[in-house]
């Protein structure tokens, strides 16, 4: 038979259950001085200060939910307008809730990062 010009693939190696590792560094772990910090490495995404807008944005998802949760319950279905005139209540509930727990959290993380425990 003649031979074949393609050349040949790597192989995947598994293992007795089928698992097929991840290619890359196989051998022994890298010292410190050989890892390399990520780079553009993500802040934290509790480190950024709270916004009116995403408290905002958090509580339509939220009341959203709600409603439809409620719209889908049959004793509910027969006050649509009662619903209407909820949500309105509920934005005005949530986004101020939202902003003032999301502020507490924020200077709280602050707080604890000024003192060396974060």
């Amino acid at each position: 038979m003649s031979q074949t010009k393609r050349r040949r693939r790597t192989k995947h190696r598994g293992n007795a259950a089928g698992v097929v590792e991840a290619r890359g560094r196989t051998g022994r772990k890298p010292t410190a001085a050989e890892h390399k910090p990520a780079r553009g490495a993500r802040p934290h995404r509790l480190d950024k200060p709270p916004t009116w807008r995403g408290a905002f944005n958090r509580a339509i998802v939220a009341v959203l939910i709600f409603a439809a949760v409620l719209a889908i319950i049959p004793s509910f279905r027969s006050q649509l307008s009662a619903l209407a005139l909820l949500i309105p209540f509920m934005l005005l509930v949530y986004v101020p809730l939202g902003y003032y727990t999301d502020r507490w959290i924020y200077r709280k993380r602050q707080h604890k990062r000024a003192e060396g425990r974060l």
